[in-house]
């Protein structure tokens, strides 16, 4: 099953595809954000399309204490949007510091302050995608135990 993860940024939505296993993560583009949600998700659907997704993973943003931020309320119109449009399942998945855990990565990668404007959103996609399937693959080890 191959999963996308969708970072919903105010100008940016990044975008991360898993392997056709659904392992591991990787980033694949930034879609620009312009005008309506509308334009965003025609071009998400190409790529659901062109890569056969099964399941979309849209990060939820939260504050440190776990209350949703004023984004909450735009991620979940986005994913019930994607969900309606695309006829795929769609999940929200909390994305607590996936954005500065990116920047720091890209720091720490000696990228340019221009060159980390473009990519970051696609970092913090591949963190919140990574962080699903390590939690479902989590969750299907502890269903296999046997006592």
């Amino acid at each position: 099953m191959r999963f996308m993860g969708l970072d919903l940024g105010e100008k940016r939505i990044g975008v991360a595809l898993s392997d056709p296993l659904g392992w591991t993560a990787q980033g694949l583009q930034v879609i620009p954000v312009s005008g309506s949600l509308e334009n965003s998700i025609a071009s998400i659907q190409t790529i659901v399309r062109q890569y056969e997704v099964e399941r979309i993973i849209v990060g939820m943003p939260r504050n440190m204490d776990g209350s949703l931020s004023p984004l909450a309320k735009k991620a979940k119109q986005f994913a019930g949007l994607l969900s309606k449009r695309l006829g795929l399942p769609v999940e929200m998945y909390d994305e607590r510091l996936t954005t500065l855990a990116a920047e720091r990565v890209l720091l720490e990668a000696d990228l340019s302050r221009s060159r980390r404007r473009k990519v970051v959103d696609k970092v913090a996609a591949v963190l919140i995608l990574q962080g699903y399937l390590d939690a479902l693959a989590s969750k299907d080890k502890k269903e296999e135990r046997f006592e």
